[in-house]
């Protein structure tokens, strides 16, 4: 029985292979983004790309963002004045959504820009954008977060706290 030829492997381009770095925090083109002068934010909570944060390809991992968003609105809500949680009633995210539209790298300065785009009767709708410290047009994420109250017994929607309510008023 004869064997078939192997074909001989081509030798490699380590050129090819190689992997870029991350772009600087500011690279040159990104999708568009709502810019600052159309937003109007309750908060700006100020953060840092950590290096822990970086995937293999020394940028950023998607993941991460999603982790800023949720430290700002933790910050934010540790702030507000009122009561919001407690045994009868616990916020929880009913949807995330998020836009990459440029990428980040370590070290940077990031700003997490907290909007409310819809109150409801148990929800509130909060936009997010992550921009550079020092640059708010410069955004390297945006999208919403739809968070509900609930009875954490039940499992049912409880009306939004006044607290919530006046905390999503921008300052």
């Amino acid at each position: 029985m004869n064997k078939p030829a192997r074909k001989r492997a081509k030798p490699r381009d380590a050129k090819r292979d190689e992997v870029a770095p991350a772009a600087a925090a500011t690279p040159t083109a990104a999708p568009t983004a709502t810019p600052a002068t159309q937003w109007n934010p309750f908060a700006r909570i100020p953060s840092s790309v950590r290096w822990g944060d970086l995937d293999a390809f020394n940028h950023v991992n998607n993941a991460a963002y999603l982790v800023y968003v949720q430290e700002a609105r933790l910050a934010w809500l540790a702030q507000i004045e009122g009561p919001w949680f407690d045994e009868t009633m616990m916020p929880v995210v009913a949807s995330a959504h998020m836009n990459y539209r440029r990428q980040l790298g370590w070290p940077a300065g990031i700003v997490v820009e907290l909007a409310t785009t819809r109150l409801g009767n148990s929800s509130v709708t909060i936009a997010h954008r992550i921009v550079a410290d020092g640059d708010r047009d410069c955004v390297y994420a945006d999208g919403e977060v739809v968070m509900v109250w609930i009875d954490p017994t039940s499992g049912r929607s409880v009306p939004l706290p006044a607290a919530i309510r006046s905390a999503c008023e921008p300052g």
